[in-house]
């Protein structure tokens, strides 16, 4: 099959394997550059099919040559149809951790029910004995309580007030604006349910209750926190409700297996092109006058550079840099003064006419389609390839 990317709305509905396996191959290639970490050594990655996810596993298999086990919830391909991007790169990346003699593991399946949850402690007691690192990186729109059977959604919506902004269509590079109406309770409380600290907890309460996680392991969910100018539909909103309990979800664990010596951090990230970041009206606007500002100073970074630094600087030392609120700081950089500063000069002249000069739209498309395989060098999209 001749793959194209075909995009509707901020999803595309095709992947392209040999883009996919690529692109994990250039991020493995970043990381041997770099060179090796002294890190944890069996590591579970909760979503890293994708995004900060795979840079986590990536980072982890071939920067501290761990053991890595992912947990991932995966469209697989059809006759027709090709499977997800997260199915390429769980397939690509196993390929590549195997040839080059490390062993990795790979569940698809849904992260919140109870019967992924057994699946893996059951890999994890018969081959590993135990796990010394987690990372938690899953965005989803719904989430069945294992407990209840009750179905969750998550909403991207203001609090209290609507909120009206410019956005833009990064496909036409339309501008508009919209306005968004605020949540109700229900959804607020959805969105915690789904997006919050709640599953997380439950993956390390089963792992410390069944003894596979080591004394003085490190969990890491990621998070984002943004500007003030993203504030009413991200962190004033509901999806800032969901972020707020994930702190806190960090510090009550520490709190709660301090017997264990747990070490669980939220990290701040900066703003990427994702799945889950092209969802959301405005972000991807003030996305592409990011890219814009911080590649000109050279400090633009993608998952995998950031992650790096991520465990480079800020983790693996002898005392973890945190902020007063006990959360790692990788958006450092996005947030500094002057970056901030152009960001809001360039938000306030831009218009239809100018954004060529204001944002890097093509930048934010070329990394949009990379998400599915597109768009990767050295890839030839005209040959006939193997979908399954």
């Amino acid at each position: 099959m001749i793959i194209q990317p075909k995009v509707k709305g901020f999803i595309c509905t095709t992947a392209h394997p040999a883009g996919c396996k690529k692109n994990v191959e250039m991020q493995k290639e970043y990381v041997e550059k770099l060179g090796k970490l002294d890190g944890p050594k069996k590591v579970l990655v909760i979503g890293g099919s994708t995004g900060f996810g795979l840079a986590s596993r990536i980072t982890a298999a071939f920067a501290f040559d761990a053991v890595t086990i992912n947990v991932s919830y995966e469209k697989l391909p059809t006759d027709k149809k090709t499977g997800t991007a997260g199915y390429y790169n769980t397939k690509a990346f196993d390929e590549i951790a195997k040839s080059a003699g490390l062993l990795s593991k790979s569940f698809n399946g849904d992260a919140f029910s109870n019967q992924t949850k057994e699946e893996v402690i059951t890999y994890i007691r018969e081959n590993l004995g135990e796990i010394d690192m987690l990372i938690y990186s899953v965005a989803s729109p719904r989430r069945i309580d294992p407990i209840t059977g009750e179905t969750y959604y998550s909403v991207l919506k203001p609090l209290k007030t609507s909120y009206t902004n410019t956005t833009i269509d990064f496909m036409t590079g339309e501008m508009s604006k919209i306005t968004l109406e605020p949540a109700t309770p229900e959804e607020v409380e959805g969105t915690v349910k789904v997006m919050g600290g709640e599953d997380w907890e439950l993956w390390i309460d089963a792992l410390i209750k069944e003894k596979l996680l080591a004394e003085g392991a490190i969990t890491i969910a990621y998070s984002y926190i943004g500007p003030e100018l993203t504030f009413p539909i991200y962190r004033d909103g509901s999806i800032g409700k969901a972020k707020e309990h994930l702190e806190a979800k960090a510090l009550e664990m520490n709190e709660k297996y301090k017997n264990n010596k747990l070490k669980a951090y939220v990290s701040v990230n900066k703003a990427l092109v994702t799945q889950a970041s092209s969802a959301i009206p405005v972000v991807p606007l003030y996305i592409s006058v990011l890219y814009k500002i911080m590649k000109a100073k050279g400090i633009h970074e993608g998952c995998i550079e950031q992650i790096y630094r991520m465990f480079s600087d800020k983790i693996l030392r002898e005392n973890i840099i945190v902020d007063e609120k006990n959360r790692i700081r990788v958006d450092d950089w996005e947030m500094r003064e002057d970056v901030q500063k152009e960001v809001i000069e360039a938000w306030g002249k831009m218009n239809q006419d100018n954004l060529e000069e204001i944002l890097d739209l093509d930048g934010y498309r070329d990394e949009f389609y990379k998400l599915f395989g597109f768009n990767v060098q050295q890839v030839n999209y005209e040959e006939d390839i193997d979908i399954s």
